[in-house]
């Protein structure tokens, strides 16, 4: 006789282990962070070989003004004349010891010319992001708000002039308008050459030029390294603002159709409450995690930037290097941004992971 199984008899079902939160974001990290060193790896690489197609640097740099003698004499100082792996690891060995080598046009240590200039870049990026901010998430939540009516059209036309036109060109038009025109701002560098002695004087200068003025002490010379500053961070800016006011559009219209907006909707809640209170967070987490390939751009656009308007960080003395074509410069240079892109994508994925699970697994 078969004897049916009481509910009290039936083997209770197992329960899955929940996966900890602090497990898979541990987890998480330690992967992000290992990936640094291939990238940076596979990065120096590309630029080392890159650099090497058009020959040794020496006779790139100096080829034609000496003579086939001196040029053989200094390509063999340099060890450019060895086989091209041994080559490849000595400068790996470098790079990681923070050696980028000397530049054939100046003699100066590369290291040396990335500290001196890096600031400037540095702070440009930092005016361009908040230019971005400023635009592009305040014009997204607008142009999701009046979804397919007229200021939404004329936003999108708008983002997709910003990103599409090229960085001197915006450059050379806010300087013919708002320098020679209007006379309003600066037509070039990052402060008046009054400014820019009295910043000689500080001790322990960080040549990030804003942070010099503060420490100065001096109303003035803020208002002029800000002054200079508003040209080259708007058309660098402008660039990325394009592209976060399309990603907040997209995001902000998603979220306005998920349920639990319907359900807010239903009870009364005005449509602009419901883009600024409900919409809004959810929008900007994906803003978040693409800030990591945005540094990449603006870095990219640095180099336009800061030689349309003469900004003298590692984009202008990048232009200028090339021009020469010192090679060792200009590799060591890429190989840096190249870090610090890899650097920046690592810290944007900490902070999207920490504002959203979902990243973690």
């Amino acid at each position: 006789m078969t004897t049916a199984l009481l509910p009290s008899d039936a083997p209770s079902p197992v329960a899955p282990t929940p996966k900890s939160a602090g497990g898979g974001l541990g987890r998480y990290l330690v992967v992000r962070f290992l990936l640094i060193f291939p990238t940076i790896f596979i990065l120096v690489t590309l630029v080392f070989l890159l650099m090497r197609t058009v020959g040794d640097p020496i006779t790139a740099a100096q080829g034609g003004r000496l003579t086939a003698d001196q040029l053989q004499e200094r390509i063999h100082a340099a060890g450019y004349d060895r086989p091209i792996i041994v080559q490849y690891l000595e400068y790996l060995g470098q790079v990681f010891t923070g050696n980028f080598g000397t530049t054939i046009s100046d003699n100066r240590p590369v290291t040396e010319v990335l500290l001196t200039y890096g600031g400037a870049t540095l702070e440009l990026a930092f005016y361009a992001l908040i230019v971005a901010f400023l635009v592009g998430i305040p014009l997204g939540l607008v142009a999701a708000a009046f979804r397919d009516r007229v200021p939404d059209a004329v936003l999108r036309v708008f983002a997709i002039l910003c990103y599409a036109t090229p960085v001197f060109f915006a450059g050379m038009l806010l300087k013919l308008v708002f320098s020679v025109w209007l006379q309003w701002l600066p037509v070039a560098g990052r402060a008046s050459t009054r400014t820019e002695l009295a910043m000689q004087t500080l001790d322990g200068k960080t040549g990030i030029y804003l942070v010099d003025a503060i420490a100065l002490g001096s109303p003035a010379a803020i208002g002029d390294v800000l002054s200079h500053a508003v040209l080259p961070g708007i058309a660098l800016g402008l660039l990325t603002a394009g592209v976060f006011l399309r990603l907040v559009r997209t995001n902000v219209i998603g979220t306005l159709g998920t349920d639990y907006v319907d359900a807010a909707r239903s009870r009364g809640v005005r449509e602009s409450r419901l883009v600024r209170t409900h919409a809004y967070k959810p929008a900007l987490i994906p803003i978040i995690t693409v800030i990591g390939l945005q540094i990449a751009l603006l870095l990219g656009g640095a180099v336009l930037t800061e030689t349309t308007f003469e900004w003298k960080g590692l984009g202008f003395q990048l232009a200028a290097y090339l021009a020469a074509r010192d090679f060792v410069a200009v590799q060591g240079i890429v190989a840096l941004l190249a870090v610090i892109v890899a650097v920046t994508n690592f810290i944007v994925d900490v902070i999207a992971a920490l504002i959203d699970p979902r990243v973690r697994y």
